[in-house]
Order: C-alpha cells, then structure tokens, then sequence
C-alpha cells in the first residue's frame, strides 16, 4: 500500500466542506481523515480563512467524503487560539480519481501525516476486508496472528505501515506480537466480520505510557463499508 508524507489535517479541512456520499466520483477523490497521534493537542483547521472544524480531538476519523480537485490555503492553530497563531499554513492541492486514508500520526513533537491509497471494492462473495495499521508511535514492528495460534497473517509491520486482508465472515481475535517473538503484548476483542463489509483495525496509543492522560496501546475497530 502505497504511502505518501503529507501536511497534517489538511484534508480534515476539506472534508467538512462537502457531504458524505455513496461512491467515488470520477473528478473527484474520495477521502477520509484519521486522527492517530495519541499525545497531539485538539485543533482548529481554517481553508481560505474559514474556520471549517473546531477542537478536533485524538481518535477522530472522519466520513468518507467525495473532494473536488483543487488548490486550497489550510491554516491549522491550537483550538481556541485564531487563524493568526497557526502552526501550519499552506496550500496544498487535491487531484481526484482515487480513494484515500490520511492519517495523522506519531507523537506531538514529530507528528506528520500518511496517504494511504485504499481498495474499497467489495472483496469475494464470503468474505470481508479488514484493513490494519500500525499507528502506535512508540511500539516496534510486530506480527499479527491468529489468537492463541502461531499463525501469522501479517508480518514485520512497523509504525505508519498498512495493509489489507480479505477473510471469510465470522468471529475473530488478534494477537500481537513484536516481529519474530512469541511473546504476546496485546490481544483484541473478539471482532465479528460480516461477508461483504470492510473493517479497519487500527493499533493507536503509546505501549509505554510518558503520562497518566495520554492514551495508552489500543486497538481501534470500526466499520468502514456496509454492503
């Protein structure tokens, strides 16, 4: 999958402009924004000075929006605090046709953001699509398997990393492990996956904690598509 540095929560901004729809138009680009970087403060996002989303907070991830191409000036400042005090301001052009994910990630001091160019068809007749990333900043490349099996799915995926599985429908857990360990760091609620649908499993959060009210490692699951 495809990963491209982008300015962070720059499309935060476009999405709110426009409404949710079905499917992708051909002009457009279809995008949704994901807000992964567990210690970064809530912001205000501006587009061509109008204060377009307010005090969006950690873990937020948006609709899928359709986006029309174009060239928009994006200022982003600590909630509260005005256009004027914006620590990014840039334009930053949308070219459409594809269908993306652009999560903002890693810890407050080094925060960027990562494109990831999805696959929303619908995956075989049986079976679901989960999508997985590796948005935990300080944990290290890990294995994912099967719960309570030494049956890896994925291997070696390291932070900002994703990727897809198409699996038959039914009920499933996860372990996680560091890359090429047996030991088991965090296991996932059992997840149930319905034929046709699309998933995303996301691991977010700090493994080792720097402060009590900074959220620690999770797994993140929601539906993304419903067929």
């Amino acid at each position: 999958m495809r990963k491209v540095m982008a300015v962070l929560f720059t499309v935060f901004a476009l999405v709110a402009m426009l409404p949710a729809i079905g499917q992708t138009q051909d002009a457009n680009a279809s995008i949704r924004v994901m807000h992964a970087s567990p210690d970064a403060p809530a912001v205000d996002v501006f587009v061509n000075g109008d204060a377009v989303l307010t005090n969006v907070p950690f873990f937020a991830i948006s609709s899928r929006l359709s986006v029309p191409a174009g060239t928009y000036r994006v200022q982003v400042a600590p909630t509260g605090a005005g256009a004027a005090a914006a620590v990014i301001d840039g334009e930053v052009t949308v070219e459409g046709g594809m269908s993306y994910t652009v999560a903002a990630m890693g810890a407050v001091a080094d925060i960027g953001a990562v494109i990831y160019e999805e696959d929303d068809s619908a995956p075989a007749a049986g079976e679901a699509r989960v999508r997985i990333y590796h948005a935990s900043p300080d944990a290290p490349a890990v294995d994912i398997k099967l719960a309570g099996t030494d049956v890896v799915i994925l291997e070696n995926v390291s932070f900002t990393d994703g990727a897809f599985l198409d699996v038959p429908a039914g009920t499933y857990q996860f372990d996680i492990s560091p890359a090429g360990s047996s030991a088991v760091v965090f296991t996932t609620p059992a997840i149930r996956v319905e034929s046709g649908w699309t998933y995303s499993l996301v691991a977010s959060g700090f493994l080792v904690q720097p402060a009590e009210n900074v959220p620690g490692f999770w797994v993140q699951s929601r539906v993304d598509i419903v067929r």
